[in-house]
């Protein structure tokens, strides 16, 4: 292959990492080289955002919705430019982070005073109990949202993800015919129980909340601990055939593999951290979202079979005193939703970990999820070798 065409599919496949939610499969991937270029969009945003919003909405009168419309449709081409501008850029020089960086950390500053000159009082963030410190916070707070968004590469995470949420839906069929029996046999006899009841009644809501987080992270604890094993085991299976058929439907594709393997194989090149924990995170999301459609449905089913089973009088009995109600649903007590989320978040978490552990469910759910995993490593590691040529 000519150098030419070889950068270029070099370019071609990083940009293709980048699409799939690994950027940091990159090599030589760095902050002002790969990370700052892409959070320049979502930066602007907050910036002009953070400033459009205190033109004088009140003294628009009635025409302030429009104007409001005119301010979001204004903030979005922004954004649109400057996504099309930096994706012409294949880095930002050293010159040029420090401007962006120092421009971005006078906005605390910024916004506040021109507050003051607009309205002439001065509302941060978290009201007074904050002060001043809350435009620091909320900054910083999306710098480093954004830092790590898109170091991680979570949006393209996400909406694959979500991708494939769709396409369950689509197969809703097979995934709740396999999923729904055995969740609902482990969790029914725990619906029925006049305890959970009293303490659904009680529990706020942000308590639940943090109940349903708990189970995210077991789950992505038990992604973590299978993860390792699958590195391990496709680093040891890096052969042509295997090479060839993971650059099918990508920039190398047309790669001639058993000229970078001449020996039938390429080396694994151990993976940093930060590559480990984007891995982590590809699979944790997948895997999480795909537990979210079954929790999902999961849900329905004990919220309809509350609504049959347990009557008012019941349910009073069960708690012992009258049920709190759901504002949004007056005839519906407020322990019902809870036990059904709180039930929900249990089936979605054994269900991610059981399609993890057991054969059948691994076969069904884990094994599509630990392809894109598979695939990820085989082409990095013909992208590398590709590149090690190119830069020889």
């Amino acid at each position: 292959m000519a150098l030419t065409a070889a950068r270029t599919v070099v370019r071609r496949t990083e940009r293709w990492f980048v699409r799939r939610g690994t950027p940091t499969m990159i090599e030589g991937y760095t902050f002002a080289t790969h990370v700052l270029p892409r959070m320049l969009p979502s930066l602007a945003v907050v910036a002009v955002a953070s400033l459009v919003w205190l033109l004088p909405l009140r003294a628009a009168g009635s025409a302030r919705w429009i104007l409001l419309a005119g301010i979001v449709v204004a903030v979005l081409a922004v954004r649109f430019a400057i996504g099309r501008f930096v994706r012409q850029l294949p880095r930002v020089t050293r010159g040029a982070t420090v401007p962006i960086l120092a421009a971005y950390a006078l906005m605390p500053l910024a916004v506040p005073l021109l507050q003051l000159a607009v309205d002439g009082a001065v509302t941060p963030p978290g009201g007074s109990v904050v002060g001043f410190l809350g435009f620091v916070i909320f900054f910083a707070g999306a710098f480093v949202a954004t830092l790590v968004a898109t170091t991680y590469g979570l949006g393209a995470l996400l909406r694959r993800a979500i991708g494939h949420a769709f396409v369950d839906l689509r197969n809703s069929v097979r995934l709740f015919g396999r999923a729904l029996p055995a969740l609902l046999f482990v969790t029914t006899f725990l619906f029925f129980t006049g305890e959970l009841w009293q303490a659904m009644n009680r529990l706020g809501w942000w308590r639940l909340a943090l109940v349903v987080g708990l189970f995210a992270a077991v789950t992505i604890l038990a992604a973590a601990a299978r993860l390792r094993d699958e590195i391990g085991r496709v680093e040891q299976d890096l052969s042509a055939p295997r090479l060839t058929a993971a650059c099918e439907r990508t920039p190398l594709a047309d790669l001639p593999v058993d000229d970078i393997a001449p020996g039938g194989s390429v080396e694994a090149v151990p993976l940093n951290g930060r590559q480990v924990r984007n891995l982590l995170l590809m699979l944790a999301t997948r895997q999480l979202v795909q537990a979210a459609v079954v929790g999902l449905a999961l849900f329905v089913v004990f919220f309809v079979l509350g609504l049959l089973v347990v009557t008012p009088e019941t349910a009073e009995q069960w708690i012992g005193e009258e049920p709190a109600r759901s504002v949004l649903l007056p005839a519906v007590p407020v322990a019902l939703l809870r036990n059904a989320t709180l039930l929900a978040g249990f089936g979605s978490m054994y269900f991610a970990v059981t399609s993890m552990s057991d054969a059948e469910h691994r076969r069904q759910f884990f094994a599509p999820v630990i392809d894109e995993v598979e695939r990820t490593l085989a082409v990095r590691a013909v992208y590398l070798a590709v590149r090690d040529r190119v830069l020889r």
